[in-house]
């Protein structure tokens, strides 16, 4: 875990105090410690872990701290990180709120893993629209296919407040069609297969939002843990699954109603033969069948779960040390898993539900969304590799045959690859910390090469093509504050829309394009493979 820790700690995200806002402290001086503890529950877990092992920021806690000077914390703390979302807090948080902060993480622990149980979970269920009848028919604004919607995981610049939240764009006329309070940052967007109408929005601590689109309103929320992104729909929208890091488990849920049906505790043995307690990692449904996927991030397994009474358990073992994103193929039939530090991408076939190879990928490999694409009669699929490297790629992999096409010399280190079957590109962001990461890289999807870097301003990461595929849309977070919008053939920029440290990028085609890239054949085939069952 201190290699990962040291990996997330080049990530574009990350600070030493990503979240911290100024509150209204206790009047007595006894409660210092109360006040300290609480100021970095309500403004610094979500990014640094409510275990304060660290999250998608670093650890802060007494060992990860331990031999820093207090005066470059403060410092820091004091004049923000020019390549990190840290704004300098100098004039935002006194000098003596900021004294005792410093203090307080250099001398307080990792803490054991909090516990966060199934009648927690129910208790936390809450009702905003009783009855969803009432709820209208059709969208109340002007579109001409839900699937023309672009959703953005909204940071805001703190972390949380007014400026956390999804918001919903229409990515034919560029125009911000709805917006969902978050509380704290929006991180994950998933949409109902079955049922255009519903999304589900997950944020940094753990809260999932059930979205109605065509009113773009909460209806319901549930609180799951207390950081953990992971986040999948089952293929009939009935179930939704979702992990923590804190603490180590997953949980089903009742779509409709956010009623936790069943928990489950991560650990497992791992690669090296250890029984370990993990976090989770990408949770994923399929168009292939009625089952989950979950990594077990720490454990290096994948666990399939079937949809049906108890909620059975298979498990793959050996995948790969320390597991994130994945991405499908094959109808949904094949998954690809990101194993960090092993440097490869492990094929699970999900029918057999076994292994079948383990490819290279380059250093730090990282799939993101997933894109693949069918050139020439082949399907091929992308990945990134997080972080700088000695080589820096992007690997390209023949999914049918399971073997290494070519791995593309990039700029940078990459988070997350796009693709759709009308663009002629895949798209790749640099996550560099320097000038690099104002930038996109094109890959031609015939030739394999980069055919043109584009200038995003900010740092811009995590493109996504909208459903069409005739734009590519890519957040430009940090000083640029805006989603860019390109002509996905000539890249020309289009549009601009403004918005506090925009993140992720999830179009509701994705329920119709399986995998960013793959046809609407495949999908279709999946779906007569359904059928035929």
């Amino acid at each position: 875990m201190k290699i990962i820790k040291k990996l997330l700690s080049k990530r574009i995200i990350t600070s030493l105090a990503v979240l911290l806002l100024p509150i209204s402290h206790p009047a007595s001086s006894d409660d210092k410690l109360n006040a300290m503890h609480t100021l970095y529950e309500d403004n610094c877990a979500s990014c640094h872990g409510s275990d304060r092992g660290g999250f998608i920021a670093p650890a802060l806690n007494s060992e990860s701290l331990k031999g820093r000077s207090p005066t470059s914390l403060r410092s820091l703390i004091m004049t923000g990180s020019f390549d990190t979302l840290m704004p300098p807090f100098y004039g935002r948080l006194s000098d003596d709120e900021i004294r005792g902060l410093v203090k307080h993480l250099q001398s307080t622990p990792k803490l054991a893993n909090p516990k966060w149980t199934i009648e927690d979970i129910k208790a936390s269920v809450k009702v905003y629209v009783k009855d969803e009848t009432t709820l209208p028919a059709k969208p109340t604004y002007a579109i001409d296919d839900i699937n023309n919607i672009i959703g953005v995981a909204a940071r805001g610049k703190y972390g949380r407040g007014t400026g956390s939240k999804a918001i919903f764009i229409n990515s034919v006329t560029h125009q911000i069609i709805g917006e969902i309070p978050t509380g704290t940052a929006a991180h994950i967007i998933d949409y109902d297969p079955a049922n255009p109408r519903w999304a589900y929005v997950k944020n940094d601590t753990a809260e999932i939002f059930k979205v109605d689109l065509y009113s773009m309103q909460i209806v319901r929320s549930v609180k799951t843990g207390f950081n953990g992104p992971g986040l999948g729909v089952s293929r009939d929208g009935k179930y939704i699954m979702a992990g923590s890091y804190v603490p180590h488990n997953a949980v089903i849920l009742d779509a409709q109603t956010l009623e936790p049906l069943k928990t489950f505790d991560l650990e497992g043995i791992d690669p090296d033969g250890k029984m370990v307690s993990s976090d989770s990692g990408m949770i994923i449904g399929t168009p292939f069948a009625d089952i989950f996927a979950i990594a077990l991030e720490n454990a290096g397994q994948v666990w399939v779960v079937d949809l049906k009474d108890g909620f059975p358990v298979t498990k793959i073992e050996n995948v790969g040390r320390h597991l994130h994103d994945a991405f499908l193929s094959h109808g949904g039939s094949k998954l690809m898993v990101a194993s960090y530090v092993d440097s490869i991408v492990t094929a699970i076939d999900l029918k057999e539900r076994k292994i079948i190879k383990k490819l290279e990928a380059g250093c730090v490999p990282h799939v993101g969304g997933g894109a693949a694409v069918e050139v020439d009669g082949r399907t091929l699929g992308f990945g990134t590799n997080f972080g700088d490297c000695d080589k820096m790629v992007v690997s390209v992999w023949d999914l049918d045959k399971m073997e290494v096409v070519k791995q593309v010399p990039v700029s940078g280190g990459t988070e997350s690859p796009a693709a759709h079957a009308n663009a002629p590109y895949v798209a790749v962001d640099i996550i560099s910390k320097d000038t690099r990461a104002r930038t996109i890289q094109l890959i031609d999807k015939k030739s394999l090469e980069v055919i043109k870097t584009l200038d995003v301003g900010g740092h811009a990461y995590f493109p996504e093509y909208s459903a069409d595929g005739k734009f590519l849309y890519v957040s430009a977070g940090y000083s640029g504050d805006e989603v860019v919008v390109y002509d996905s053939t000539s890249l020309a920029k289009i549009a601009s829309i403004p918005m506090e440290s925009p993140a992720g990028l999830f179009s509701h085609g994705r329920v119709k394009y399986m995998t960013r890239g793959l046809s609407p054949d495949e999908f279709e085939n999946a779906q007569q493979l359904k059928g035929a069952k």
